[in-house]
């Protein structure tokens, strides 16, 4: 009789260690094909460079046919595994939010995915119509445009309270730049002709080309300049 629990033979495990060079060759097929990968199958990431070397760990350009992380992304840092494009129609459900309140209720904007990304692929359309470019590029030259590097903090020191000039945070320079963008573009658009859609990509635009008349650039301004003069 032979023994069932007896060892391979050599041509057997010859044959099982070559199985394993085919599953590398197949995974790195699928990561070539991956680079070519379109967002909503329409806008191409993996040409878009940011030239803010500050900002390349914190703007996520991976390409994702849906982009809905639904909230998993909750640990530290975790703002960094969220495409740039889903952070942005994040900040739209909460575009009237001013300091720490929620001072506007504004019937555009609502906590519904489908109605929020509308907006977002809408003002998408808009700004490839004018500006012929990749509206995702045109959004992170926004971004990389309309981010503060000083803000001002209070300190208290010998019972009173003075403001103190301090670098802003990479992940904090994008928030602000996506907030104030947000907020311009629902300005522009509450109580005025324009819908939201077309005051978001009028903000975006003017952002990217560093224009003054934009709120997001006109924040940044205001922010340095109060961190110049509190040095």
């Amino acid at each position: 009789m032979t023994n069932q629990n007896t060892l391979p033979n050599t041509q057997d495990s010859e044959n099982l260690g070559a199985a394993k060079p085919r599953a590398v060759l197949s995974h790195d097929v699928s990561k070539q094909g991956f680079a070519g990968f379109k967002i909503f199958d329409k806008y191409d990431l993996s040409e878009i460079v940011v030239e803010d070397p500050g900002l390349k760990t914190v703007i996520n350009l991976e390409p994702k046919l849906i982009l809905k992380s639904q909230g998993r992304n909750t640990q530290k840092f975790g703002q960094t595994k969220v495409n740039i494009v889903e952070r942005l129609m994040n900040k739209l459900a909460v575009a009237g939010h001013r300091g720490k309140k929620h001072r506007i209720i504004l019937g555009h904007s609502t906590g519904k995915y489908s109605k929020n990304m509308k907006i977002i692929l809408e003002t998408f359309k808009l700004i490839e119509k004018k500006t012929q470019k990749n509206p995702v590029a045109v959004l992170v030259k926004a971004i990389e445009n309309s981010a503060p590097r000083d803000e001002t903090t209070a300190i208290e020191y010998g019972g009173a309270r003075y403001p103190q000039a301090v670098d802003v945070s990479p992940l904090r320079r994008v928030n602000l730049a996506i907030k104030h963008l947000i907020h311009g573009a629902s300005d522009k658009a509450f109580n005025k002709k324009k819908t939201i859609t077309q005051g978001l990509a009028e903000e975006i635009i003017m952002a990217s080309e560093n224009n003054g008349e934009s709120f997001a650039i006109r924040k940044r301004n205001e922010s340095e300049k109060q961190a110049d003069s509190a040095r």
